[in-house]
């Protein structure tokens, strides 16, 4: 089982994170980095985003302005390791109010296929090294890995509070994060969470990095050889009341509308559905569908013809894999019905189609059973922030 130990964090002076945290980097666009930027000088996405515009000496840019972040005092190290405990009230889909909770520690970077920290969906390729370039240059873990534990009664163990050392409230979700550094707690969450597996839920790339760094930080015999046996992750308890999942739907290229839709209409049955707006996801989980986005914004539901999936997961990508497994095509992935439609009316891709999410018994099914998922197949929100906790490894 993977060790998950407490670390000594950096954070910022302030517990008023509004102005200084951000989502993760690879939710950003440049415009959203460089409102971030503009809104204050300590905001994180100076280190975490580096502009491509500013060329190769980027990376090491970002690590002169954490440096000088440390130095005045803008950032602050903990006195003695902790856990820190990140909670997120919200209201789902349906209007419910919900809260989630999990906790932010070192978790171990163990091989591939070692165990006790697994995948749960195959990883499309990534050529671009950003983030293992930021790692090397800045000797830091900027923003968490996901983690989902196997461990019964996580969730309880976290439910007292701790100190709080910082808030955000941003797109409806508050964001409170709290230290725990009582050393019978500490040892009692590192022992639960060393307990049992860990899959991880959104981070698949970062923790693949974290393994990279560390294999170069034991070749090279360097003072950090022993942080990097751990990289920052967020861990909850893989139960439903802590998950919201929501799907990435696709977006096809390289193929003619209508030569799409026609190899899908072998293995689905097709209804006209209207307008593609947000609400239809209601109509999909109604009806058990999936939805054709055609170039005008109208819509085609596509209902599973179980004949043709039989051996088939539970699996709106996988039932899309299997339907199009003969035909040539290119496919990209996208969150958000709204922004489905407005790439494929624009042009920039040929058609969409908006899958639903997986649910948490086929995420439970993947950790027991030792499965993949097809790429992209789980969005899990709210978002963390990037900036409320931050491990250096120096």
């Amino acid at each position: 089982m993977p060790r998950f130990e407490p670390f000594t964090a950096l954070r910022y002076a302030t517990t008023d994170l509004n102005d200084v945290a951000a989502p993760p980097y690879d939710v950003l666009s440049e415009s959203d980095r460089e409102a971030l930027a503009a809104r204050h000088r300590n905001n994180i996405v100076h280190i975490d985003v580096p502009r491509e515009a500013d060329g190769p000496g980027r990376y090491d840019a970002a690590n002169t302005v954490l440096r000088d972040w440390i130095a005045s005092g803008v950032l602050v190290r903990d006195p003695r390791p902790s856990f820190s405990i990140y909670r997120m009230s919200f209201r789902d889909e349906t209007g419910a109010p919900r809260t989630t909770v999990g906790v932010i520690g070192a978790l171990e970077v163990v091989d591939e296929g070692a165990g006790g920290v697994l995948p749960h969906e195959r990883t499309t390729p990534k050529a671009k090294t950003d983030r293992l370039d930021l790692t090397r240059a800045t000797l830091t873990n900027l923003s968490p890995v996901w983690g989902l534990s196997l461990a019964k009664g996580l969730t309880e163990l976290l439910a007292d509070p701790g100190e709080v050392v910082g808030a955000v409230e941003a797109d409806g979700v508050r964001h409170v994060i709290e230290r725990v550094d009582d050393p019978q707690r500490v040892a009692a969450i590192s022992a639960a969470v060393g307990a049992a597996d860990v899959v991880i839920a959104d981070g698949h790339h970062r923790y693949a990095i974290s393994r990279t760094f560390r294999d170069e930080q034991r070749a090279n015999d360097t003072g950090t050889h022993g942080a990097a046996e751990t990289t920052m992750t967020y861990i909850g308890e893989l139960i439903e009341e802590q998950l919201s999942v929501d799907a990435i739907h696709r977006l096809y290229l390289g193929i003619e509308s209508d030569t799409l839709l026609a190899a899908l209409a072998r293995h689905f049955d097709l209804a006209p559905a209207g307008d593609v707006r947000p609400d239809i996801v209601h109509r999909m989980r109604e009806q058990g569908a999936l939805v054709f986005v055609h170039s005008d914004g109208s819509g085609t539901m596509m209902t599973p013809k179980p004949e043709m999936f039989a051996g088939v997961r539970d699996l709106d990508g996988a039932r899309l894999e299997h339907a199009l497994a003969d035909v040539s095509h290119e496919v990209t992935y996208q969150h958000g019905v709204g922004l489905v439609r407005d790439i494929v009316t624009s042009g920039a891709a040929t058609a969409g189609v908006l899958i639903r999410p997986v649910t948490v018994r086929e995420i439970q099914r993947t950790a027991d059973e030792g499965l993949l998922m097809p790429p992209k197949s789980t969005f899990f929100t709210p978002k963390l922030r990037t900036g409320p906790v931050i491990r250096p490894l120096f």
